[in-house]
């Protein structure tokens, strides 16, 4: 861990020393997301999410984020074998943080396209979860997860959108081998 911490700090550190434009804004959008599960089929369910990010850098960049988003997934099926038809949906409120490493790979004037990808730190605040014939520790969910994001964006002046990939690298149910993941479109602007 102390390595992963050390290599962030070098990177901010060459960022920052490169006299990089440092940049603050608000975003929101919506998602589709899921929980892959070993058992039951598993569908999509649309949800949202708001917050802030930084972008410290030029061509070469670093974007932390915090966000508040929904996401969550339902199941229809039989689990373990069982003959009895089981389904349901769960939703979480998640506090989200990303943080991305990106590059500019198109610059035009006020238009940019981007590219980024980097961990996510995910927190669940609350859940609701509505489970039939679907043993109990199916909906045993833990607090918190680490993904990944992996996507494309563009500006064009003050005006930023993303498009993202977020995948599971643990599991938010061992017991089932549940892990989320979900498309995000996000539309922000640049307030400094």
């Amino acid at each position: 861990m102390k390595k992963y911490i050390l290599s962030i700090a070098i990177l901010v550190a060459t960022i920052a020393g490169a006299k990089a434009q440092a940049t603050l804004g608000i975003k929101g959008g919506i998602n589709f997301s899921k929980i892959n599960t070993d058992d039951i089929k598993e569908s999509s369910v649309t949800g949202y999410q708001a917050g802030l990010f930084a972008r410290l850098g030029n061509v070469w960049y670093l974007q932390p984020e915090v966000y508040l988003g929904s996401r969550g997934g339902k199941f229809e099926g039989s689990s373990n074998g069982n003959t009895a038809t089981a389904n349901g949906k769960v939703t979480f409120t998640t506090l989200n943080v990303p943080l991305l490493l990106g590059r500019k790979l198109v610059s035009v004037g006020p238009v940019n396209v981007r590219a980024m990808a980097g961990p996510i730190y995910s927190y669940n605040l609350s859940e609701n979860k509505k489970f039939t014939a679907i043993t109990a520790d199916f909906g045993n969910y833990k607090n918190s997860t680490l993904g990944f994001q992996a996507g494309a964006g563009v500006d064009i002046g003050n005006i930023t959108a993303d498009l993202r990939y977020e995948g599971g690298l643990t599991t938010i149910n061992e017991n089932y081998g549940q892990r989320a993941n979900l498309w995000a479109l996000s539309i922000g602007f640049k307030i400094l």
